[in-house]
């Protein structure tokens, strides 16, 4: 499809580091599109916060920072041993009220302008699949967008993100065996991010198990966490990553 992209510019950000090499899906969380970017592209709010796009839920799309900038979106957050996701990420707010003003579904017309943008954005930058994440990954206990709603596994059958192969045995229950799986995957673990357990699988739970959010390791939520190390392995990222 074409993306139908229009300007709508953000002071809030500033220079990268380093290269781009994660994407980063929020929701906006706000009772309209409009107030949402007024506040990612407000240079008085404290604190400041921007996104590279926002995508209303016609399928427009408004670019708010150049994707060669950091914009200010991930907050405190942790990917892959390490932190500061926003100097590596581009961040996607997709517009949706969110879990406080009446969380819904993602319409298909959103959902088929962010196939599309997230295409452009993969084929742009060095991104692999383990390294598109919600904001809810990378900051548990603290943010729960995109959503358990959110179309993940969509998604990940376009090449956009993992999602666990099916039919492998259960990981086993043991508390350490759970947190060196998701240690793996890329989540921040105790004790290096003040979250407990339980609030990782929550959040791991939302993204590839949304039938179930309760930070338990039952055989269901194991059986994902196997499926997904087992697409880790088959191309996801470098498989040594500890």
């Amino acid at each position: 499809m074409t993306l139908r992209i229009v300007a709508r510019p953000s002071p809030n950000f500033n220079d990268r580091p380093g290269p781009v090499d994660m994407l980063v899906m929020h929701y906006t969380g706000m009772p309209d599109a409009e107030g949402a970017m007024r506040v990612l592209t407000d240079p008085d709010r404290q604190p400041r916060v921007s996104a590279h796009y926002t995508l209303d839920e016609d399928g427009t799309v408004y670019a708010h920072v150049p994707e060669a900038k950091r914009a200010w979106h991930a907050g405190v957050s942790w990917w892959r041993g390490r932190d500061d996701v926003n100097s590596r990420s581009i961040g996607i707010e997709i517009v949706n009220p969110g879990h406080e003003w009446g969380y819904r579904p993602f319409p298909p017309a959103q959902v088929e302008a962010l196939l599309a943008l997230s295409k452009a954005i993969l084929a742009r930058h060095q991104i692999p699949p383990a390294h598109v994440v919600g904001h809810s990954d990378v900051a548990p206990g603290r943010k729960t967008d995109p959503g358990e709603l959110f179309p993940w596994q969509l998604l990940a059958g376009h090449g956009i993100g993992l999602w666990p192969r099916p039919g492998l045995a259960a990981v086993p229950k043991d508390e350490a065996t759970i947190a060196a799986a998701l240690r793996r995957i890329g989540y921040g673990v105790p004790p290096e991010v003040d979250k407990p357990l339980a609030v990782v699988l929550t959040e791991f739970q939302r993204h590839f198990r949304p039938g179930r959010l309760d930070g338990l390791a039952d055989l269901e939520t194991r059986q994902a966490l196997a499926g997904l190390l087992a697409a880790l392995d088959a191309g996801g990222i470098a498989a040594h990553f500890i």
